[in-house]
């Protein structure tokens, strides 16, 4: 079983990016330029790496490989946006890894590609890339290739004893189970769970129960033998479930209009673990959009437009604008899943934005997006 802290930090210790591995500060797989370049270097990786698993990890400075860490990024359908645009695309995944030293909420991003043994291409344009291209490590550098394409195993070796040094342990386990309960999350309630007396689940948040189901806020959940943050979300509320053999959790989000607010269950995730030491992760979308009378969604839509205007010049809001802007991200989702196509770019445009004007408003956004990315690759 791999430990994925000390992987990171195995690869990091490598110095300098190479066939096998990349690093970013950060990925933008949001905006057509950064969901390009993240496709070249996973169709690159991929094809200098057809025997072995070959990395990307992100959070990291590229002077210095000074950790600084990334914000937990939930995107379950990540391979859905690969196989999109890839001809015979690669297995990924996309984990975020607890780093002690980083502040709540931030992980370090750690992206694993698995090649199918076949050659890599694009499937389609986008961005300054053509359809059909096909790309490879050089050094460091993910470049395109146009003839003498061959695949050939020249990392596996190397990456097999990288991975041999980063297996688990049981002092490494405890460790981080103690770590988890006592340093962690000493406010929130914690719990764990021992699975075919291999795997340990440690979760903490804050516990409600409404009639008889239990729900948490604030929820943290990591699979500790592999140091992987399963969820993390400061707003959203979810259910726990667990037998013998599987962990499961069903992810509820908050949307309306103005004080009319509702849960409604996003996401479900399973984790089944089995005996030989091996676990799946399968997660089902489940999510049916609220839907909102047309015409008040275009004075919702048209009223957040002029908020948005106004924020931009430096006009200064009322009382109740102010308030309109906390609920400005949530009603723009709104405003897309009932149609308004438009509303996204509203949503990328005002990032910058609200990032100056409140942090909580920020979040939401960045809350919203994860949202709208979900549904999007579904």
């Amino acid at each position: 079983m791999i430990n994925k802290r000390l992987l990171v930090k195995n690869l990091l210790a490598h110095n300098d990016e190479n066939s096998f591995y990349d690093k970013k500060r950060f990925i933008s797989i949001g905006e057509k330029e950064g969901k390009a370049k993240f496709l070249k270097h996973v169709c690159a990786l991929a094809n200098s790496n057809p025997k072995n698993n070959s990395f990307i990890v992100i959070g990291v400075e590229d002077a210095d490989n000074e950790i600084v860490g990334v914000d937990f990024f939930d995107d379950s359908k990540i391979q859905n946006l690969v196989n999109a645009y890839l001809e015979n695309p690669p297995i990924i995944s996309y984990e975020n890894i607890p780093f002690p030293h980083l502040p709540e909420g931030k992980v370090v991003g750690l992206v694993t590609i698995r090649s199918n043994g076949k050659v890599c291409a694009l499937r389609k344009n986008i961005w300054k890339y053509y359809g059909g291209s096909v790309f490879f490590r050089e050094g460091s550098i993910s470049l395109p290739k146009a003839y003498g394409v061959e695949l050939k195993d020249i990392n596996s070796e190397k990456v097999a004893t990288i991975e041999q040094h980063a297996r688990n342990n049981i002092e490494l386990t405890l460790d981080a189970v103690i770590n988890f309960i006592n340093t962690r999350h000493p406010d929130l309630t914690s719990d764990y769970k021992v699975f075919k007396e291999q795997f340990v689940v440690c979760w903490a948040g804050n516990k409600k129960k409404v009639k008889s189901k239990t729900y948490y806020s604030r929820v943290d959940i990591e699979l500790i033998n592999e140091q992987v943050k399963l969820f993390y979300s400061a707003l959203d509320e979810i259910t726990i479930e667990y037998n013998e053999d599987s962990f499961s959790t069903v992810e509820y989000v908050q949307l309306g209009l103005g004080t009319q607010q509702k849960y409604y269950p996003l996401e479900e995730m399973m984790i089944t673990f089995s005996e030989n030491g091996k676990y799946t992760i399968n997660s089902k979308l489940i999510f049916e959009p609220p839907q909102f009378d047309k015409k008040t969604l275009y004075h919702v839509y048209n009223t957040n437009n002029s908020l948005l205007k106004k924020l931009e010049s430096n006009i200064p809001l009322t009382a109740s604008e102010h308030v309109d802007v906390t609920h400005l991200p949530a009603t723009y989702l709104i405003c897309y899943l009932n149609g308004f196509e438009e509303a996204k770019e509203q949503m990328d445009r005002s990032r910058d934005i609200l990032k100056e004007y409140d942090r909580n408003v920020y979040q939401s956004l960045k809350e919203s997006q994860r949202i709208l990315r979900k549904v999007k690759y579904s």
